[in-house]
């Protein structure tokens, strides 16, 4: 904890805290520890017990993800708030962990949309990992249904699986890039140059022209 507190940058802090991170660790040199301290599982579990978001980001690095169990998981999901330790913990940890289906089904329903977001989450890596056995025209339907509305966070992942559903699977495509124009989700998301928008249609468009190419 000392060496984290020693990390600390104010301007890092700054950057990251608009982005609803608190904490001023740049991720170069946490993931720079991490590789020094390589995997080790009790200290991880302690680092994320601190509940201190650049410890548990530190925690997720050096965890073993096949060590924990699916009610583990769960529990750590709906205490991570900090928008980027939710995303490691999907990322780094639930799509290594062998309970992720089953956890994927169980946050897809939840009603709290944060933890519903995680559910999406692991349902866009299927789309394009594992797509076998997803009903992605019902995904289509319930992404027509309730993006629009949704919260931030639910509806940037909703945005994400139409997204890939389109850039994968050419039989759905013109109805993902469809559903994208008539909801306008997104459209007008300030975008740097070099990087592609994540608007669905423009998203899809582009990865598709570039496969192509």
């Amino acid at each position: 904890m000392a060496e984290l507190a020693a990390l600390e940058d104010p301007k890092a802090r700054a950057v990251n805290e608009r982005h609803g991170d608190d904490h001023g660790v740049n991720l170069g040199k946490l993931r720079a520890l991490a590789k020094r301290l390589k995997t080790q599982q009790d200290l991880a579990l302690r680092l994320w017990e601190t509940d201190d978001t650049a410890a548990r980001l530190l925690a997720l690095l050096i965890c073993r993800p096949k060590a924990f169990g699916r009610d583990e998981l769960d529990a750590m999901l709906r205490r991570a708030r900090a928008p980027k330790v939710h995303d490691w913990l999907v990322n780094y940890v639930v799509k290594k962990n062998p309970h992720r289906e089953e956890l994927r089904l169980a946050w897809s329903a939840d009603p709290d949309p944060v933890v519903a977001s995680a559910g999406w989450a692991l349902t866009t890596e299927r789309v394009a990992k594992r797509p076998e056995g997803l009903d992605l025209a019902g995904l289509l339907d319930v992404i027509e249904a309730e993006m629009k509305d949704a919260p931030g966070r639910l509806q940037w992942a909703m945005n994400h699986c139409l997204a890939r559903i389109g850039i994968e699977h050419p039989e759905l495509r013109a109805r993902a890039i469809g559903i994208g124009e008539r909801l306008e989700v997104l459209k007008d998301y300030p975008t740097s140059p070099g990087c592609t928008s994540p608007y669905a249609p423009v998203w899809i468009n582009e990865m598709v022209s570039r496969r192509q190419s």
